[in-house]
């Protein structure tokens, strides 16, 4: 813990907790949709599960380095590309976060409010919970990754995953909530949850993309959205003022 004294170390410390508390936006939407499909009294349980389980793995992972380094290493060449095993993993989450994002766009336009509520008393929480774990691995490794990249605390890093876990399960259940209030922002969610799956399939076949660019589009739609529920309360509020009243005779 010898960086504690070390004031260079602390600018280091701050970026890099930022930066996973940024990057784990996606898995708390991620967690958001899929728990919101259970039994409310279900819900905050399993939340607080899946981050503790991701919080566990990124530890692990960290207490692992080399190996965790060894995934970067070139496992075989496709079309002149050399493809490691963080690539693999990259395109297969990707690929399942793709998948995954459809079929809860389709259950939410196709099937409507009626079969939703069977949805969520059917909805199988080990499932679900597996679900959470398999993208919880494809967020962990990245992150690890870039948290090696920037630091050579072991300590510092472990204690940066610690504080943003305790961050997500903070905003988690408000997120969850809000999503599930809000039908719009839910679609946008998940739109937002195909754009990060396309990201890592890109990703992991050496297409870059800057976070930044997909974040900024993030922002920007959330803003549009904010301005449209605005604008559709102000119309209602407006309509309702209209409204003749209605005579008692």
């Amino acid at each position: 813990m010898e960086w504690l004294a070390d004031p260079s170390q602390w600018f280091a410390f701050a970026v890099l907790l930022l930066l996973e508390i940024v990057l784990g936006i996606d898995n708390i939407i991620f967690i958001s949709v899929l728990t919101n499909k259970l039994p409310i009294e279900k819900r905050e349980k399993v939340r607080r599960l899946g981050l503790t389980l991701a919080m566990v793995m990124r530890i692990l992972l960290v207490m692992g380095i080399s190996w965790v380094i060894g995934l970067t290493e070139p496992v075989f060449t496709a079309f002149e590309k050399a493809i490691s095993w963080k690539d693999l993993i990259l395109v297969v989450g990707g690929l399942f976060l793709l998948a995954k994002s459809t079929m809860e766009i389709h259950h939410s336009v196709e099937d409507g409010g009626h079969e939703e509520k069977e949805v969520k008393l059917s909805a199988n929480m080990t499932g679900i919970i597996i679900q959470i774990l398999m993208l919880d691995l494809v967020f962990s490794v990245d992150s690890v990754i870039t948290a090696v990249g920037m630091v050579k605390f072991v300590s510092m890093m472990v204690a940066v995953i610690i504080i943003s876990v305790a961050v997500m399960m903070f905003t988690s259940k408000y997120i969850a909530d809000f999503i599930e209030k809000h039908p719009t922002f839910k679609m946008l969610a998940l739109s937002f949850l195909m754009l990060i799956g396309m990201s890592l399939v890109g990703e992991g076949l050496h297409f870059h993309i800057p976070k930044g660019y997909l974040y900024f589009a993030i922002s920007f739609s959330l803003i549009v959205e904010v301005l449209n529920t605005k604008v559709r309360k102000k119309h209602q509020k407006s309509m309702l003022l209209r409204a003749p009243a209605v005579s008692k005779d």
